[in-house]
Order: structure tokens, then C-alpha cells, then sequence
């Protein structure tokens, strides 16, 4: 984890940004002496643009091209929930969403009308969020569309000082926030709205939760968000951050023109800095809940925050990182135990809020084993503390820091600009260093090998205390008569402290990682393609390698394999050890290697390789950077030939997953989620939910056996390569590990088909499991379908405008609902299907209503086909979205991947453009009438349980 995104706790789903890994370089030296650290603040990466206008308005311009021809604008408000009053809980949030509901220059709803227009999605290019203490706005814009970068300003603009705050759009807003706050409602909100107030310290940030109060929300009088509104938007409170492919002076010119207009209030009302404060006492809660499984402790040692500014921060920074590391990796050998204490465990640093670090200890216990677990976290903690950690360790949690910022250096110039807007936001709210990942790595080669031994030990000296603690028992509702109290809970820490332990040791290895000498095979056959920009080779034991060299970043490389069969060949009865069979191994090691020994000697390296079995397919993916690409190729061919499995280990997932079934039938969402995989499957035992009858079935050596089965023979396997490699010197390490596979040469495997399919007809089942005043809604229509590119292009811009309307129908018209999820699926293999899905949450009795209205919304698209206008929305999208992703190595590597497994052409992207232009509302009309059939739907509502 990189040092800057130690910032901020998601609470309550209002999550602040957390600052952003590495920039560009700059040239500003840092100097200061070998023993000292300089506590001067950091300088900002000469490379962003960064001033203030007369009117107090900050702003940061950055010229970068990653993404090409995009452009992120941003505005940030230094204003939040915790500056509301008691009439406006809740307001902060309320004036994000008017923002979207009317401008000076867009009125009404025409803002987001606009983007979509040209291509931009709402949500994932338009957004905001709302925090307790700041409030962002964010764009995501072609950059070479002038006139749309323009009105992206002017939008910029009306947001900071133009939000129109009609009575009307007021009113109807009402109702989708309060369907928002009630989609929240939840076992988790429960059990936070009993603890925030003591995470919080009882402070005003416990009462200035962002969503607010129902009491405010549906009767706040209009004058009060217009006073919230013109207090405290105002530019000496904005920033506007601009980072992306642009001309820097020009977009100064222009971002100074437009928001040299902004004006601060003539009185003005100061902006307070709100702490949590610290008073030195301690806190005790036990929280217990119906819904709750298992019996978790969650305790929080609070101290000041120190804020990453300086050169002298950066070390405590990286000294908190590792000695989290290292304390993790404490902890990883206990849960690899026959009989774990605990379903998990830790302890680690991290920065809250409200001008707060906290040191985090927490249980999640075992049935009837709550000492024994909460005894296990506690001693490994007193252990470090009364012996400290070892050399080995230190030196291991360096290696792994150093290697992640290297790979950060080396793709200094592919830095994505949503990661720049990230650390410019935290250094205009908090003052959070963003120095440059040139001077970053400075001042790490500086400060990291003078790290000791005793600056970690100082961690838990400085960290480990008994006051400004809380600690928060969280249990199953039966269970409140056996917890402990805080006298219990104290006295057991008191006599952990004094207990004598021995010196932690582990177990390395030496030796090579593969038992057996590798027999090199070779390349047959090359045939390239100029087009795609590939090579495929054939080796001499048959197996296919797809090569795809890419410049989209300098030091990254993914690989994937498969071949058919997958669980699909397997009886029931073995269902449940073959589908588990990779965890089982993956767990274990590889080679010569324990698991422990094997997590060990991979610090520093960037190499991973993972196999799975699918119900279809049998595979293995990876990745590494260039210098570990060997490494990654041979914990790939360990897997096929040199697989373990340890007993104990597999023991103890297996007993860990038993306990954590317990009193899973008391939590109404988690049976919900039972019973729709249920209904939706046919009851079929391959899904539905996990059960202790389905643990007891799996076999750790029947799983092994099937894993060999699967993996022995690599027959009919392709692979696929995409990243930052030279195809000249990959070739030798493909003929040696994949041509070495063995390789029978026999038929290639198949799957079999299962059928197992969405149900036929029509269904309609409620189910009354929730503890919640609200419904669950879910929309399955599904049949047979025809895969090809045109139906499924057509499919897509169904779901698109079907959004669209779901949202002006259920959302704007009836306020029914806050965001309904509309889900298109298509498969070719097993079985060509079509699945559409479309779930929200609402009110008990608007359910069958809403959901209804959405049928109906299906039923008119069908016969009427999109608006011209709804259907350009989509292609405008659909060209942006590909134009982005075709200069990634994510989109090619699972392209040619899914190519290979459906047999398609791998020509295909290459009609896109032609497939998006043939598009007309007959074409979609007539697609969706073809395939989409109201005659097999199941309608599926949550609802509350019975009051008893």
C-alpha cells in the first residue's frame, strides 16, 4: 500500500477519496542530513500547475495522457455535513444531488441530458460524493471536443455558484433520498448507528452523518439549503482540479476567465476545523443484533493523526507501513493451523478522522471460542512488544516496499489522471504532501535502510496503550448473557501483558521452488498478425501461446491460460470437492515450498500465478513485471506439475467455513441471496448456498485427485500473453515452461453440458426475511438467444436506454426508487441465453407498483424500440468507452482470452465501429422482440418478516 492512502475510514457508504499512489517526477532536491529528517514541508511536483485567483479559489492543471484525449475536471468543496445545523442534517448531501437537477446554464434536468448526449455516462464519467467534511463534483470529458471541455468549465461553474434550487425539483427530490437512506438500511447501519457515536467520541461528527435525518429531509424548509448553499460555496472554500491530455497555459486562460467571476459572500461565516477530541478515557459497548453470525471484537487505540507534510512524516509513514507487514504477517501462519483460533485476526495502523490515527485490534470469533481467539490476536501483539521482530522481517517488509514503489517509478509516464485528481484533492482539503514519485523514491533510498529494528519496536511503545481505547462487542442476540464485560476484557489483556513468551521464529527455504528439473520444449510453429498485433505460437507438445506486445504500460504482464472441462465432467457427488480443489491447493504452497515458506520468499518480486476450475473450464492466470516474469511462468508450471496439498491447512478452511455457517439461517439477507440462487437455478445443488451437508462433502484428497486430473495433462490448452514484453525474449521462457508441460497429444477435453438454466414461465415468490421497513425488488426475464455480434450489440443498447427510462420513471417521475440496477447478460457456451435483470430497493408498498412499471417500461421499449435520441446517447457512450479501453492491457488480455473460449472472430473489434453505426430503433426493436419475452419472468420481492 502506498504511504498516502493511510488517510480515511469509509463510514456509513460515504467514502472519502483516499490519495493516490506516486506522480510524475519533479526536480526539486531534497537535502538533509544522514541521521536527521527534515520536518519542512514537501514541495508540490513542479509538474501540476497550481495557484490561487484573487477570490480565494485554488486550482491545480496537469498536462498527462493517461487516459489519451480525456480530460478529469474536478471540484472540490471544502464544505461538508459536519457544517450543517440542526435544521439542515443532511443538506450537504441534498444540495450534491440538486446539483444535477438544474443550473444557471442547464435547467431542470438538461445537465445530465446533455453529457449523455455526447457520450458521457452518469455515474461512472459524472459524479459526486458528499463526506463530513468535503464535498467533490467530477467530469470526465473528451479532451479533444473543444466545445465540450469548454461547457465542462461552464458546468464547474454553475455547480460552484449556479445550482438553481428550484421549489419544485426540490420537493421531488425528496423522495429519492429518502429511498436512498432506506436502501441503506441494513444489519451494518444497525450495528453502526449503536457504535459511530463512541468511534466518534460522542462528538458532532456522530450527529452530521452525511445522508442526514428522515425529519429534515422530508421537511426542511427551502430557505435552509439556500442559506447552506451561498455560505459556505464560495470560492476561498474551492478547488478546481483539471488533469489530462490539455494544453496547460491554455486551460489556465480558461479556467481564470471563467471562475475569476466567483464571488465570497461579504459576511462570511469562518470554517471551523472539527475534531474528534481525545479526553484519555476509555469505552466499552457490547452490541448484539438478531442478524449477527459470529461474535466479533472490533478495538480502536485513538491518538492525533500526523499528517504526511514533510520529509520527517514520509518516515513514519513508511515505518507504520512495514511495521503493518510485518504484523500481518504475524498472523498468517495461526490461520494456517489444523484448528485456527479464530475465523480472523490482526492488528494494524491506520488513519480515521477528525484529526485521528488509531491502532485496530480485531476477533472475529469461533463458536464457544472467543477468549481462545481474542488470547491468540492479544499474544502476538505482546510478543512484538516485550521481543520485538526480527531482521529477517524488517529486511522482508523493505524488499516488498521498495519493489512496489519501483513498479510505481517505472510507469512514472503511465500514471493514471484519476490517481493525480486523488492526491490534489488531498492536498487542498488536508495538506497532504504530493511531492512526485522522483522525489519520493529520494527520499526512500534515503530513509529506508536506515529503518531499524527499534524504529518498528517504538511503533507498539508509541501506539500500544490503555487509554482513549474503545472496545466494541459485537454478538448474536442469544448470545448477550455469556459475553464478557469490560472487567473480563481488561483483566484478560492485563494478564496476557504479563505472560512470558517465546521468541517468534519461522521457517524459510533455500532451496529452488520446483522439485524437478524442467525438460525445455520448442516453438513449431509462428504465424503473425499484423492486424491484431499478435504472434501466435504452436509448441512442440501442441499447446497454442497468443502473444500481444503493448506499450499501454512499461512494466506489466498478463497471462492466461485454459482448456475445457472444468467441474462439468464430475458427478454431484464430487461437485464439492472439485469446485474447491483450488483453494485447497492454492493454500498449501508449491513445490518445495510450505505455504509459509513459499509467502515468504516471494517479497520483493512481483509475480503471481493462480489456477481455477470453472464449471466449464479448467486454467491458470498470472501476472509480474518484467523483471519477474520467469518467476511467475515457473509458479505456472508448479502448478500443473508439482501441486500440495496440506492436510492441516485444508483442515482448517474447511473447519473456518463450518463455523462461519453458524446461525447463517438468522440473517434474512443472506437467506434471500439463498433462496434466489435457488429459485433461479432450479434448486440445483452446483447453486445454491453453501451448507454444512455441502462442507462435510468435500474431500481434501479427492479434491487433489481431481486437481491432478484437471492439470496433469495440458492438452488443448491455449495461452494468452498481453503486456510490456519483447516477443523475441519471451520466446525461450515460453518453449521452456509452457513447451514443457506435458502434454498427452490425445483429443482435446470438453466440458458436458448441464443445463441448468433460469427456470421457463412465469414466477412470482416474496419472501419475508428482511428486519428492515423496506422491499428488495428483482426482474428476471431470460430465455434462448442467438449469439452473435449485431443481437449483442443490440442487447447492450437495450439496457442501455432501459436504464435510461427506469431511471426518469421509477426515479424522477414516481421518486420511487434511487438507483435501479439493470443487468444484460449473454452467453454462447454452455447454452446461447440471454439473462436481464433489474433489482431496487423501495418502499413496502410501492413494490408491486414499481415493479410493474417496469415491466411495463420493457414492454414499451419492445414494441416501440429507443428514441432516436436514447439510442445516439448510447453509441456517443459506447464509442467513448471502447476508444478508452482498447489502450489498456486489462480490455486485450480479456478480450483474446474470451475469443479463444467462445470461438469468436478475433476480428470482431474491428466492426464495432460499423456494428455501433448500423444501430437503428428498428434494429433494437426488433432484436429485443425476438429474444425478450415477458412469458418467462420471475419476480422475486424481499419484504419484512412478520411482526411477532
Amino acid at each position: 500500500m502506498h504511504l498516502k492512502q493511510l488517510l480515511y475510514l469509509s463510514i456509513l457508504g460515504f467514502s472519502p477519496m483516499l490519495a493516490q499512489s506516486s506522480t510524475i517526477p519533479g526536480t526539486t532536491e531534497i537535502v538533509w542530513a544522514k541521521q536527521h529528517v527534515d520536518t519542512t514541508a514537501l514541495p508540490l511536483d513542479k509538474n501540476v500547475r497550481h495557484g490561487k485567483l484573487p477570490n480565494g479559489l485554488t486550482y491545480y492543471i496537469r498536462k498527462n495522457t493517461e487516459p489519451q484525449e480525456r480530460v478529469f475536471m474536478y471540484l472540490v468543496n471544502n464544505v461538508g455535513s459536519i457544517l450543517e445545523n440542526e435544521q439542515q442534517r443532511g443538506l450537504a448531501h441534498f444540495l450534491e444531488h440538486m446539483a444535477f437537477n438544474g443550473t444557471s446554464h442547464y435547467p431542470n434536468n438538461t445537465l445530465v441530458d446533455y453529457l449523455q448526449k455526447n457520450g458521457i455516462s452518469f455515474g461512472a464519467d459524472i459524479n459526486a460524493y458528499t463526506s463530513f467534511n468535503e464535498t467533490v463534483y467530477q467530469l470526465q470529458l473528451p479532451s479533444n471536443d473543444g466545445e465540450l471541455v469548454n461547457n465542462g468549465f461552464q458546468i464547474l461553474q454553475d455547480w460552484a455558484q449556479g445550482i438553481s434550487l428550484e421549489h419544485s425539483e426540490i420537493d421531488k427530490e425528496r423522495g429519492v433520498i429518502m429511498e436512498e437512506k432506506r436502501a441503506g438500511k441494513s444489519l451494518g447501519e444497525r450495528i453502526q448507528d449503536k457504535t459511530l457515536p463512541v468511534a466518534l467520541n460522542h462528538s458532532l461528527y456522530a450527529q452530521r452523518i452525511p445522508i442526514g435525518t428522515e425529519q429534515v429531509i422530508q421537511h426542511f424548509l427551502y430557505q435552509e439549503i439556500e442559506s447552506f448553499y451561498k455560505n459556505w460555496y464560495r470560492p476561498n472554500l474551492q478547488a478546481v482540479i483539471v488533469v489530462g491530455d490539455i494544453d496547460v497555459d491554455q486551460t489556465e486562460k480558461l479556467l481564470k476567465k471563467q471562475f475569476s467571476t466567483l464571488k465570497n459572500p461579504e459576511k462570511q461565516t469562518q470554517r471551523r476545523d472539527y475534531k474528534i477530541p481525545l479526553e484519555g478515557k476509555n469505552q466499552f459497548m457490547v452490541v448484539t443484533d438478531p442478524e449477527i453470525t459470529s461474535t466479533s471484537i472490533d478495538i480502536s487505540i485513538k491518538h492525533p493523526e500526523r499528517k504526511l507534510k514533510s520529509a520527517a512524516d514520509f518516515k513514519q509513514a513508511i515505518i507504520k507501513a512495514l511495521f503493518n507487514d510485518m504484523m500481518a504477517s504475524r498472523y498468517n501462519p495461526i490461520f494456517r493451523t489444523a484448528n485456527p483460533p479464530f475465523l480472523g485476526g490482526g492488528a494494524s495502523l491506520s488513519a480515521f478522522m477528525g484529526g485521528l490515527d488509531v491502532f485496530s485490534i480485531q476477533i472475529s470469533a469461533k463458536p464457544g471460542r472467543l477468549k481462545e481467539g481474542f488470547d491468540a490476536v492479544w499474544r502476538e501483539i505482546f510478543r512484538a512488544k516485550q521481543l520485538g521482530f526480527t531482521a529477517t522481517e524488517l529486511q522482508r517488509a523493505k524488499d516488498s516496499y521498495r519493489s512496489q514503489m519501483e513498479n510505481l517509478l517505472e510507469e512514472k509516464d503511465k500514471i493514471a489522471s484519476s490517481q493525480y485528481v486523488q492526491e490534489y484533492i488531498q492536498h487542498f482539503l488536508n495538506g497532504i504532501a504530493s511531492p512526485g514519485i522522483d522525489i519520493e523514491m529520494k527520499l526512500i533510498d534515503e530513509i529506508l535502510p536506515n529503518i531499524s529494528l527499534s524504529d518498528i519496536q517504538q511503533v507498539l511503545q508509541q501506539y500500544l496503550k490503555d487509554s482513549n481505547r474503545d472496545i466494541i462487542v459485537m454478538a448474536p442476540e442469544a448470545e448477550k448473557a455469556s459475553l464478557p464485560n469490560e472487567t473480563d476484557m481488561v483483566s484478560w489483556i492485563n494478564k496476557l501483558s504479563k505472560e512470558k513468551l517465546t521468541a517468534y521464529t519461522e521457517e524459510t527455504s533455500d532451496l529452488p521452488l520446483l522439485k524437478h528439473k524442467i525438460t525445455t520444449g520448442t516453438i513449431v510453429k509462428e504465424e503473425k498478425d499484423d492486424k491484431l498485433g499478435t504472434t501466435t505460437l504452436t509448441l512442440s507438445n501442441n499447446i497454442k501461446v497468443l502473444l500481444k506486445p503493448t506499450n499501454y504500460q512499461n512494466n506489466q504482464i498478463s497471462f492466461q491460460g485454459f482448456s475445457y472441462g472444468g467441474t462439468s465432467i464430475y458427478d454431484d457427488k464430487d461437485f464439492q470437492s472439485a469446485t474447491n480443489a483450488v483453494g485447497l491447493i492454492g493454500a498449501s504452497g508449491l513445490g518445495n515450498y510450505t505455504a509459509d515458506q513459499f509467502e515468504k520468499s516471494l517479497a520483493g518480486r512481483t509475480a503471481s500465478a493462480s489456477p481455477f476450475i470453472s464449471e466449464t473450464a479448467q486454467g491458470i492466470s498470472g501476472y509480474s513485471n518484467n523483471k519477474d516474469l520467469e518467476l511467475a511462468l515457473e509458479m505456472m508450471y508448479g502448478y500443473f506439475t508439482e501441486p500440495r496439498l496440506d492436510t492441516a491447512i485444508a483442515a482448517g478452511i474447511l473447519a473456518n467455513a463450518k463455523d462461519g455457517l453458524k446461525d447463517r439461517d438468522k440473517n434474512g439477507d443472506a437467506v434471500f441471496q439463498d433462496s434466489v440462487m435457488a429459485l433461479l437455478s432450479g434448486n440445483n445443488i452446483r447453486r445454491t448456498g453453501l451448507t454444512l451437508d455441502k462442507i462435510n462433502q468435500i474431500d481434501a484428497q479427492r479434491a487433489l485427485a481431481i486437481y491432478k486430473e484437471r492439470f496433469s495433462d495440458a492438452s488443448g490448452f491455449n495461452f494468452t500473453f498481453v503486456g510490456s514484453f519483447d516477443s523475441e525474449k519471451i520466446k525461450p521462457l515460453i518453449a521452456k515452461y509452457i513447451g514443457g508441460l506435458p502434454s498427452s497429444a490425445q483429443k482435446a477435453p470438453e466440458y458436458r453440458n448441464l443445463h441448468i438454466n433460469i427456470p421457463a414461465g412465469k414466477i412470482d415468490k416474496k419472501f419475508a426475511l428482511s428486519k428492515e421497513d423496506k422491499a428488495m425488488v428483482y426482474l428476471v426475464l431470460s430465455g434462448e438467444y442467438e449469439y452473435n455480434e449485431q443481437n449483442n450489440i443490440a442487447l447492450q443498447a437495450f439496457r442501455e436506454v432501459l436504464e435510461i427510462r427506469l431511471l426518469e420513471r421509477l426515479r424522477e417521475e414516481e421518486g420511487g426508487v434511487y438507483s435501479p440496477s439493470i443487468q444484460m447478460d449473454y452467453s454462447k457456451l454452455p447454452d446461447a441465453r440471454y439473462t436481464l435483470t433489474v433489482a431496487f430497493s423501495c418502499s413496502v408498498t410501492n413494490a408491486e407498483k414499481l415493479a410493474q412499471y417496469s415491466v411495463e417500461e420493457i414492454e414499451k421499449l419492445k414494441k416501440e424500440g429507443p428514441s432516436v435520441e436514447n439510442l445516439n446517447k448510447f453509441k456517443a457512450n459506447d464509442k467513448l468507452n471502447y476508444e478508452s479501453a482498447m489502450k489498456t492491457n486489462d480490455f486485450w488480455s480479456n478480450y483474446l482470452y474470451s475469443n479463444l473460449y467462445n470461438g469468436d472472430n478475433m476480428y470482431r473489434i474491428f466492426h464495432r465501429t460499423e456494428l455501433r453505426d448500423k444501430l437503428t430503433p428498428i434494429s433494437v426493436k426488433d432484436i429485443s422482440h425476438q429474444f425478450i419475452s415477458n412469458k418467462n419472468i420471475i419476480q422475486i420481492i424481499q419484504l419484512p418478516e412478520a411482526k411477532k
